[in-house]
């Protein structure tokens, strides 16, 4: 079973386990909007890589309403969701069911954004994903990805799982979808350190590389693709 399979299969209760599986959901997602670098009149193009059902996307709609999107998934179920969640604005939004392991595009974006989906690609993917991104990016736009990080040690790797495992029985979630999340973050998930990810950004060329925000496993990434100055105008 693919990693798209996977998620496919989980396309019923998926909005509503993120809200019970990602900690401090909506304080994750409020500063990933702060993050974005733009007025909100703006007509800003966005791609959203491993858009899943368009929750990131969601977001960003409902600030920037002028905005143009891209959504590209593996899952096409779960797309899916995403379509019908946008069926009343077809003119500002695109749907590719695609790997974006390896990602190339021609288009220019003022902003990628990505929210718990990198983690499933190699360190080696990521990293080329990074430099690809930064590519894709128009001068002045912004890199936001929602991500898992990996422990630095196993001491504390276990307290994040333990800690993730007690805080979403404490919400009341069913044995079952926590089980079946626990499946797929063991065959799928491949976290990597959070110095690595901001060292990758930092050699793709973005510059204002940060993690502006954490909570245990999750991280709000943050990275500026500089704007150039033409020769002769300083």
């Amino acid at each position: 079973m693919t990693v798209g399979q996977a998620f496919d299969q989980s396309v019923e209760y998926y909005d509503n386990w993120m809200k019970l599986a990602l900690p401090s959901y909506n304080e994750i997602f409020s500063v990933a909007l702060d993050l974005i670098p733009f007025d909100e009149s703006d007509a800003i193009e966005v791609l959203d890589l491993g858009a899943g059902t368009g929750l990131f996307s969601q977001r960003v709609f409902n600030k920037y309403p002028r905005a143009k999107f891209v959504l590209y998934d593996l899952a096409a179920k779960m797309l899916a969701i995403a379509k019908e969640r946008f069926q009343g604005c077809p003119n500002q939004f695109e749907f590719f069911v695609i790997d974006y392991r390896d990602f190339q595009s021609t288009r220019k974006y003022d902003l990628v954004i990505s929210s718990l989906s990198i983690h499933h690609l190699t360190d080696s993917e990521k990293k080329n994903l990074f430099g690809q991104v930064y590519v894709s990016l128009k001068d002045g736009g912004a890199f936001i990805n929602i991500d898992q990080i990996k422990g630095p040690t196993p001491d504390v790797q276990n307290l994040y799982w333990t800690n993730w495992l007690k805080t979403v029985r404490e919400k009341g979630a069913a044995e079952e979808q926590i089980q079946a999340s626990i499946e797929r973050r063991t065959k799928y998930d491949q976290d990597a350190l959070l110095v690595d990810q901001l060292r990758w950004l930092s050699d793709a060329g973005f510059v204002n590389v940060d993690c502006v925000y954490k909570n245990y496993f999750i991280g709000v990434f943050f990275a500026k693709k500089n704007i150039k100055i033409p020769p002769n105008t300083v």
